[in-house]
């Protein structure tokens, strides 16, 4: 599905990503773990494309997309739920939602097949964004981006800073949309025991560079930890 070569990727003249290399399995989950300033959201910005790599190569489904702008790269499948729970604040949940539906071939249905992923949202979709609680945005914003149908669906950090009752639903849709087939998820994630039991491959960065990486499963969060403590 996505494959990334030895990606070198940064702000300005500072160099965040060193030769990062990766893959997510067709249909399944790939994990991305390490601690803050390791380097995950910029390797998704780069992946999605809202950063431009000094070196690598990124391929969706084999195709050399490293150059493509980020609105051709959603037009070949891909969806981008960055962190912190963004939504359109001054808008109704249902006109979040809208918004990307209009002029899409089966928006509404898309719409409906979100909603009925994430059923909290229909009580609220009268409700602006704004006032939604940080739980209930994360959901909307990964409603949001399914309604675009991805392939690859890119989720950066989508349990941080929610409630416990509500991390809880979160992770389990996320392992229902990976079960289900017809897409792949590129993970970044926290949630150590969480992102493994996710995840057919996990990685870890530390610095900008892989310092661990393996098969996923529940057998590998002993690992992972041992990796994040180094």
């Amino acid at each position: 599905m996505l494959r990334i070569d030895d990606l070198h990727v940064g702000y300005g003249r500072s160099v965040v990503l060193h030769g990062v290399s990766l893959a997510v399995p067709p249909d399944g989950v790939a994990a991305v773990m390490g601690h803050n300033g390791a380097g995950k959201s910029t390797l998704l910005r780069a992946a999605v494309g809202l950063l431009r790599p000094w070196r690598g190569i990124i391929r969706l489904d084999g195709e050399d997309i490293t150059r493509l702008a980020p609105h051709e790269r959603v037009r070949r499948g891909m969806a981008y739920v960055p962190q912190g729970q963004q939504c359109f604040p001054h808008l109704t949940a249902a006109e979040n939602l809208r918004l990307v539906a209009e002029g899409r071939r089966g928006g509404k249905a898309a719409v409906d097949d979100a909603l009925d992923l994430f059923p909290a949202l229909r009580d609220l979709l009268g409700r602006r964004a704004g006032l939604l609680s940080g739980g209930q945005r994360q959901q909307l914003a990964i409603a949001r981006a399914l309604v675009t149908r991805p392939r690859l669906l890119l989720l950066d950090e989508p349990t941080e800073g929610i409630q416990p009752t509500v991390v809880a639903e979160i992770e389990q849709r996320i392992l229902d949309l990976a079960a289900r087939g017809g897409m792949s998820v590129l993970l970044v994630e926290q949630h150590v025991g969480f992102a493994v039991r996710a995840a057919q491959r996990y990685y870890v960065l530390e610095s900008g560079r892989v310092t661990s990486s393996g098969a996923g499963g529940a057998g590998a969060e002993q690992v992972v930890r041992q990796a994040l403590t180094v």
